[in-house]
């Protein structure tokens, strides 16, 4: 095999955001899609131009004519479709977040090793240079010792059709602000701090249908350091994130999108002493990365720049700040 071939198991409107990943790459081509009627899929396909549309997602997984899926089901889903398309063969870019309990994180991860497939979470945004740069100066000892890191993502939901039936509001689906934009204020801080805190505070504000619709936790490293994230499904659209060390704050204005939409971002350097530095960064279509990262896995061989270690790592830090949130008390990961 020298090219993997693709199919999207769902019509979810995150797919817009990879499609023109998948027919940018080389190594990889958009060759399915696959819905629960056979009417929405080849609506579907007729849309994006497609090849090929399937009625189920076992149809697509049993038809042996794609390697590779991106799984952009709800949440509570994503443990199912998984572990059913690495037994049936295929590859899994699953999209964040992974799962919704420890318990399917470990079956996925157990399915991946006993199947030999690749399978990664769909965190775009560590593929980017941006944060790639951030982790080298954080990793680099450039910022000295770090003593915060900062992130945020908020967005307004309420002003869609959907309203209160959207799937992000669905207590019993995974809804609510941390699972669904706040774990990457967690992923961001998991990763320039070294992996997992030592223990977590978490608060809440519920909504009509019983989903954090805010969310701020602290999260407590040894050694010193704290991570402060945040995530909002109903305030203005917003994100940043910023490290401080002793040598200096590095801010990012658009950590998790940057480049997306035509907008533009920055990473910047503010000094202990002297005047700011805009870092330049090499830019790259966002969704582009973690593409390439799953051919290199599935074509090459090489592990996946996210390791399921680390994925394991975001559902356990997040699973902590829920528990800490529901009973006001600090929670210590084991």
């Amino acid at each position: 095999m020298n090219k993997v071939r693709w199919g999207l198991l769902s019509t979810a409107n995150i797919n817009r955001r990879l499609i023109p990943a998948l027919r940018a790459s080389q190594r990889g081509e958009l060759v399915a899609v696959a819905s629960r009627s056979q009417a929405a899929a080849e609506a579907y396909a007729a849309q994006w131009e497609i090849p090929r549309a399937f009625g189920s997602y076992e149809a697509m997984l049993e038809s042996g004519q794609v390697d590779a899926v991106y799984i952009s089901l709800p949440n509570h889903l994503h443990a199912e479709w998984t572990i059913r398309a690495l037994h049936s063969g295929v590859h899994v870019l699953c999209e964040k977040p992974f799962a919704l309990s420890l318990a399917e994180v470990d079956a996925m991860i157990a399915a991946a090793q006993a199947t030999g497939r690749t399978l990664a979470e769909a965190f775009m945004y560590r593929h980017h240079r941006q944060i790639k740069t951030a982790g080298e100066w954080v990793q680099g000892g450039r910022l000295g010792e770090i003593s915060l890191v900062r992130a945020l993502f908020n967005f307004d939901i309420h002003g869609g059709a959907k309203g209160l039936d959207n799937v992000r509001l669905a207590p019993d689906k995974g809804g609510g602000s941390l699972w669904d934009v706040g774990c990457y204020p967690v992923s961001l801080a998991q990763f320039l701090l070294g992996g997992a805190p030592q223990s977590v505070f978490g608060a809440q504000g519920l909504g009509q249908t019983g989903v954090d619709e805010v969310f701020c936790g602290q999260m407590h490293y040894r050694g010193g350091p704290v991570a402060q994230i945040s995530s909002a499904l109903r305030t203005p659209f917003f994100m940043a994130a910023e490290v401080i060390g002793a040598a200096g704050r590095l801010a990012m204005d658009r950590p998790f999108l940057p480049g997306t939409d035509g907008q533009p971002y920055h990473l910047t350097f503010f000094p202990a002493q002297g005047e700011p530095v805009e870092l330049p960064v090499e830019d790259a279509y966002l969704y582009c990365g973690e593409v390439e990262d799953m051919h290199d896995a599935i074509l090459d061989g090489k592990p996946p720049y996210l390791s399921l270690a680390e994925t394991r790592d975001h559902v356990r830090t997040i699973l902590a700040l829920y528990q800490s949130a529901r009973s006001g008390q600090t929670v210590t990961l084991d």
